[in-house]
């Protein structure tokens, strides 16, 4: 393998290791063994598990927000019919992950799980590169309506924020079962209605 083979290994395995067993637990034995490459070949690459965290968080999370930019995309660039649209954008960015990003929600749900114990630098590049990325994105398009009249968002930021809250599917109850469509259809189109409620002219 090249170097540049190694590494993306390296943030392969380790993804797959910090997905199931979080920061804390993840040893660098198991992530070479997941890597199938020595743990000096992961030191040669990364100075330590932190750096090699942050590396995983930042690719992962880069992957993710690339994919939920294209939703946003896709959706939102042109509005004929805002609260069907919404609707649409929103059944779309709620479904749960296919196999491209399954490991990075489980990584995210191992980061809310122990934030306490992962260093704030990782969590910070997670933040940045990912969640705060789309609600800039989402926030522009919410802007743009406000401009054009369609809405009344006077801190489009956080109509974002208001809007993705909405729409979610969590429930902490519950954690990590799957919802049905009909669950998501039903918590995305009130979602989007209370949305509207509150930012409508």
């Amino acid at each position: 393998m090249t170097r540049e083979d190694k590494r993306k290994a390296i943030l392969s395995g380790a993804l797959t290791v910090f997905a199931r067993d979080g920061y804390t637990r993840a040893s660098v034995d198991a992530i070479a063994r997941a890597a199938e490459v020595s743990t000096r070949t992961i030191y040669n690459h990364f100075a330590d598990k932190a750096v090699l965290f942050q590396a995983v968080i930042q690719e992962s999370a880069a992957r993710a927000a690339d994919a939920q930019l294209a939703v946003i995309e896709r959706h939102l660039r042109k509005v004929t019919d805002l609260e069907a649209d919404l609707v649409d954008f929103g059944r779309e960015i709620a479904t749960p992950a296919g196999d491209g990003h399954a490991e990075h929600f489980a990584l995210v749900r191992q980061i809310n799980a122990e934030a306490g114990h992962i260093p704030q630098a990782a969590i910070d590049t997670w933040q940045e590169t990912g969640p705060r990325r789309v609600r800039r994105e989402l926030a522009g398009y919410l802007r743009r309506w406000t401009e054009q009249g369609l809405l009344h968002a006077e801190d489009p930021d956080r109509a974002a924020v208001h809007l993705l809250l909405l729409i979610s599917v969590a429930d902490p109850s519950y954690q990590g079962a799957v919802p049905t469509e009909q669950e998501i259809a039903e918590t995305v189109t009130s979602g989007v209605r209370a949305f509207l409620h509150g930012y409508l002219r």
